[in-house]
């Protein structure tokens, strides 16, 4: 085999330095746990798996590590950087935020300054191309590590750089997708459903719901405003709908789009959103009164619950798709939604969900709505 065959295979860089290819580490003859990072780590399904991994088998090597830290940043609208902790003694593994504008936590340091010293690894350090916001590995030992253990956690940090940056790319990916799909549609999407046209028939309880005067407000007010009011709002609705199980699946302007899918019993997801949708008059008011004291009018809003079937899918252009629901279902709880302000509601519900859901609803007779065939049961709370 010439030269030039033989480089390509190894992958020399311009720097000399030799690159990683299949089969490697075998040829190289590495210690176990520098083989399992350069031929198994970058299959781990998850940081957090990782970093229990990486711990264990340090352990293994003798290394007296009482707790370890990974720490990455990520792009989220509201989380700056994402640690995970593990402790040697449970192998367990919990998640720290930092949100972004607050403060740090310091990559876990202190959590890891009370189990014992600790020996902290910007991974890809001495690199040309070592970023800001690199990843960072650091352990706590159940003693000092000593020049050999500094010195081997350092070479297995070296080693940890590939895999990571496999690890980040994955988890940058899914944040971005969550952050703009929803964590249910951003699954099915990493998942392979991305072929337009294709979906499955779910049940779900629907929840639709939006502002009421807000082109009255947005023409009164800066853009700048108007933002504020809308994030505020999306704050207290999307809150509340994410803290009981359930997943937004469209903003429409000042309006907002979710669903609880049914996967028990229907009286499940039915009770699940109209816990949120109670959570979220509660949140308002509580903005209300903010607003009151800073001499604002109340933000008035309708929302309208319903229980059916939605095919859940990929809809759009060629070029641009949309991961959302449509059928029967949507168009009756969008209409539904409509009748609040006749009623003089805030809160309306279908006669669906009013049979599956043992809370006590106060019954507004049957009413037609634009477009759809069948008049419609419905039904409030008590103090909607």
């Amino acid at each position: 085999m010439d030269a030039s065959r033989v480089a390509d295979r190894r992958r020399i860089d311009r720097r000399g330095r030799l690159r990683y290819c299949p089969g490697m580490a075998q040829a190289m003859a590495l210690p176990a746990l520098l083989a399992w990072l350069v031929d198994e780590a970058s299959a781990s399904p998850a940081p957090d798996r990782f970093l229990a991994e990486f711990g264990a088998r340090l352990l293994a090597d003798d290394l007296p590590l009482a707790g370890g830290t990974l720490t990455l940043a990520v792009p989220h609208p509201i989380i700056a950087r994402r640690t995970w902790l593990w402790r040697a003694e449970t192998g367990a593994v919990i998640e720290a935020l930092d949100l972004a504008g607050g403060p740090l936590n310091q990559g876990g340091r202190e959590w890891l300054a009370e189990l014992g010293p600790v020996h902290q690894e910007t991974v890809g350090q001495g690199l040309d191309d070592l970023a800001p916001d690199s990843p960072v590995l650091a352990w706590a030992g159940t003693r000092p590590f000593g020049r050999r253990g500094a010195a081997r956690l350092r070479q297995a940090a070296r080693f940890a750089a590939a895999p990571l940056a496999a690890l980040t790319q994955r988890a940058a990916l899914t944040a971005l997708l969550e952050a703009y799909l929803g964590r249910r549609s951003a699954a099915r999407v990493q998942g392979g459903a991305v072929r337009r046209g294709t979906g499955e028939t779910i049940r779900a309880a629907l929840l639709y719901a939006d502002l009421r005067d807000f082109t009255t407000l947005s023409e009164a007010v800066e853009a700048a405003a108007v933002i504020a009011v809308l994030d505020a709002w999306f704050d207290r609705i999307a809150g509340a709908v994410h803290a009981f199980g359930g997943e937004v699946l469209k903003f429409i302007g000042d309006g907002l789009f979710a669903i609880f899918p049914v996967t028990g019993a229907p009286a499940e997801a039915c009770e699940a959103a109209l816990r949120a949708i109670v959570a979220a008059r509660t949140g308002m008011a509580h903005l209300d009164a903010v607003r009151q004291a800073q001499g604002l009018p109340p933000l008035q809003f309708g929302a309208a619950l319903h229980l059916g079937e939605i095919l859940w899918g990929n809809i759009g252009a060629a070029d641009r798709l949309d991961f959302t629901a449509i059928g029967p279902a949507v168009n009756l709880v969008s209409r539904l939604e409509g009748l609040c302000r006749p009623l003089e509601r805030s809160v309306l519900i279908s006669g669906a969900v009013a049979a599956e859901t043992a809370s006590p609803l106060v019954a507004l007779g049957e009413h037609a709505l634009r477009g759809i065939a069948a008049p419609c049961a419905v039904f409030t709370l008590p103090d909607a």
